[in-house]
């Protein structure tokens, strides 16, 4: 995707004793609900807010706060001119937030939106109400037919009143895949159906294209699973603030993860999980070691990763140093 794109989306931890606003959830757990977001380019966490596990999923004010946090996080030269797309699941899809995101542009910052929208009883109706060759054909992320699935236009069938100007409504319907959750409409009509909302003006990208690209807003999901395991899946202190700084160590290291990945490894490593990673690389047998002026890294002759090992350390070593 051409320019930057930005994920926010929440998630649950649970606490297995007292702490400072830790609170029920609403999938009846008790624990902390923080707000993140991922810069999709790269892997890397941008910003987070950690929050009471009662806080509201669609807090227009939780989902602002973390988008000018992460839109801080990146550099001048590329915050100003280059198209920033943001993407969120229903919570996000809030007028307050989407109004925000236009009022950026003003600033001098390209954002746009790809939100998703609930599937309500007016919203039911319009999709019955389109007739079939509106239809066309969904796509997979390589751009090969997706095998039962179309997607349609929905904008002008739903009332967007009080949206930002331009926003268009887009729904997607596919044979549900075994497990997933569905609602009666969706039992009813045989499909399962999904709806976004984006300000992407017409002309630029088809309906396929603008799907596919809201779709894989749910590596999302990944990068949150993998940040648990980097730290951020338990919380050590009773004080609300100590997490909250966890949180933010915890994110650190996914970074350092994202960035290493990106400018040191090859292969199937640049796509590792944290686990992986940790027993391949971060756990290797290995000692760096000082003599005749020079760094050494030794490490077993033996060690099954070695050559990647060494190969991402010689591009370390071969990396621009920073402007100061």
């Amino acid at each position: 995707l051409p320019g930057l794109v930005l994920d926010l989306d929440a998630t649950l931890v649970t606490c297995h004793s007292e702490k400072e606003q830790a609170a029920a959830t609403y999938k009846r757990g008790f624990g902390y609900h923080p707000l993140l977001c991922f810069l999709d380019n790269t892997g890397e966490a941008l910003a987070a807010l950690l929050r009471p596990g009662n806080a509201g999923a669609n807090t227009a004010a939780d989902h602002i706060t973390v988008l000018d946090q992460a839109l801080a996080q990146i550099p001048d030269a590329h915050r100003h001119g280059t198209p920033i797309l943001i993407r969120a699941d229903s919570a996000g899809g809030t007028k307050a937030f989407l109004d925000h995101m236009r009022a950026l542009r003003s600033r001098g910052i390209l954002t746009h939106f790809s939100v998703g929208y609930a599937v309500t009883e007016p919203v039911r109706q319009a999709i019955r109400a389109l007739p079939e060759q509106v239809w066309h054909p969904a796509l997979e992320q390589d751009g090969t037919l997706r095998e039962g699935a179309q997607v349609a236009e929905l904008t002008g069938m739903i009332d967007l009143a009080g949206y930002p100007d331009g926003t268009r409504a887009i729904v997607r319907r596919e044979r549900p895949h075994p497990g997933a959750q569905l609602s009666l409409f969706d039992l009813d009509e045989g499909m399962r159906h999904q709806v976004f909302l984006t300000d992407t003006p017409y002309g630029e990208g088809s309906l396929q294209h603008l799907e596919v690209r809201h779709r894989a807003h749910a590596r999302v999901e990944d990068r949150i699973r993998n940040g648990k395991t980097t730290g951020f899946g338990r919380f050590p202190s009773r004080h609300f603030q100590i997490n909250a700084a966890w949180l933010e160590l915890a994110l650190t290291g996914a970074d350092l993860l994202a960035w290493t990945q990106t400018l040191l490894l090859e292969g199937e490593l640049v796509t590792a999980e944290p686990k992986k990673l940790r027993y391949r690389l971060l756990h290797a047998a290995a000692r760096i070691t000082r003599g005749g002026r020079r760094l050494h890294l030794r490490i077993s002759a033996t060690w099954p990763w070695r050559n990647e090992l060494t190969s991402a350390f010689v591009r370390l070593a071969a990396l621009p140093r920073p402007a100061t």
